[in-house]
Formats: structure tokens, C-alpha cells, sequence
């Protein structure tokens, strides 16, 4: 049988093969060694041990789609993204205020975390207009529970923008539910803290920070 190695090619009957500067210059025209020896199974061709490595140099690695990712692929979010001459937009396809809230708002509050178009821009845009429908209030309050761990995420996440995202919509979200906010802001404040150092973000938290007080939370 053939035993393919790094560089030697070796035949079981003992036949004595060509000088190494030979193998050397096949290799040259061809991926991998090729054999003038018939053998009694088919060969694996070059391209079954490359294949796996190279069937597409240029392509994004496969990796298992985020939540908000998957929902958005399979029609789950009731909205997309419009590019506009001047900026974007969204479109509903059915009215916000008739959109039920749950599972919905947190599905775009966990969508705050993405870094990739159009997801960035479609949690960040439908969490804010979501909130402005009439009776939010009343549909949003049940779900702080479950809001605030999302948007704690969002404000603990390496990335800027996500951070940024998360801060806005923890204004939001307190200017609109107000008061009820008190009782989950401990688990924020460190989060802002932390960013609180970075002089970059220095006036965009405290300004947060004098809001979440003027809709109600107690920040200190």
C-alpha cells in the first residue's frame, strides 16, 4: 500500500523511489502527492482533506445565530429596517400599539447585545418606539423582572455601542415606568459606576443618571 508522509513516499514491495528533489518538484504542480499505483480502494482525492480548510477562504466562520438573530431570520420580529436617503427607518407590519409586549420587548432588549446591521439598528429603534405606544406603561411594568437582567447585560458589555444602547434604553424604560424602575436600579448602578471612570462616557451616565432621578429612581 502507499504511506503518504510529510515528505517521503514509501511502497510496500521495497521499490526504491526517486531522489527527494523529485518528490519536491511533483509537489510543486500538485496539492498533494499522486500515485501512478492503481489501489484497490478509491483514492481520496486532494481536494477531501482540503475541502474542510478551504472550501471558502473569503466566507464568515459558522457559528450558532444569536437569539434575537434567529427569531429576526424567521419573521419573529414584526418590523424591518427601511434605508432612507437620509437615515433609516422602521416599518410595522402591523400597528405597535396592537403588538403583544411579551414576549416582544424583551426580545428587542436582548437584541441591544448584537454588533451586526440591521440587528443593532432594529432592537435599538423597535424597543424605543414600542415604549411610546399608548398603555406602555401598563404593559411594561410586569416585565421588569425579566427586562432588567437584559439590560444589565447590555450596560456590563465590552462593546461601546452596546453600552451605549443599553444606557438609552434604561432612560427610556425609566420615563416610562417610572417609579417602579426604584426597586431594580441596585442591580444597574454598579454597571454605570464601573463606565463612570471612562471620560468618554463621564457626561452621557451622569446626564442618565439625573434623568433616572427625575423620572423616579433612586440613584444614590
Amino acid at each position: 500500500f502507499l504511506v503518504i508522509g510529510s515528505n517521503v513516499l514509501r511502497m510496500s514491495s521495497g521499490v526504491q523511489i526517486k531522489p527527494k528533489t523529485a518528490i519536491q518538484k511533483s509537489k510543486a504542480s500538485s496539492p498533494l502527492p499522486c500515485s501512478p499505483e492503481p489501489a484497490t480502494k478509491p483514492q481520496p482525492k486532494p481536494s477531501d482533506k482540503l475541502n474542510p480548510k478551504t472550501i471558502d477562504p473569503f466566507g464568515t466562520p459558522s457559528r450558532t445565530p444569536s437569539a434575537f438573530a434567529a427569531i429576526y431570520a424567521k419573521g419573529g420580529i414584526p418590523c424591518r429596517l427601511v434605508h432612507g436617503s437620509v437615515k433609516h427607518r422602521l416599518k410595522w407590519e402591523c400597528l405597535p400599539e396592537t403588538v403583544p409586549f411579551d414576549p416582544l420587548l424583551v426580545t428587542l432588549a436582548e437584541g441591544l447585545r448584537e454588533t451586526k446591521h440591521p440587528y443593532t439598528f432594529v432592537s435599538k429603534e423597535g424597543f424605543k418606539e414600542l415604549l411610546m405606544v399608548e398603555g406602555a406603561t401598563e404593559k411594561t411594568i410586569p416585565l421588569l423582572p425579566r427586562l432588567v437582567p437584559v439590560l444589565k447585560a447590555a450596560l456590563a458589555h465590552s462593546d461601546d455601542e452596546v453600552f451605549e444602547r443599553g444606557l438609552d434604553a434604561l432612560v427610556q424604560l425609566s420615563a416610562v415606568v417610572g417609579p417602579s424602575l426604584n426597586d431594580h436600579l441596585k442591580h444597574l448602578l454598579t454597571n454605570l459606576s464601573r463606565r463612570l471612570m471612562d471620560k468618554k462616557f463621564k457626561e452621557k451616565i451622569t446626564v442618565a443618571l439625573q434623568k433616572l432621578e427625575q423620572y423616579g429612581g433612586k440613584v444614590s
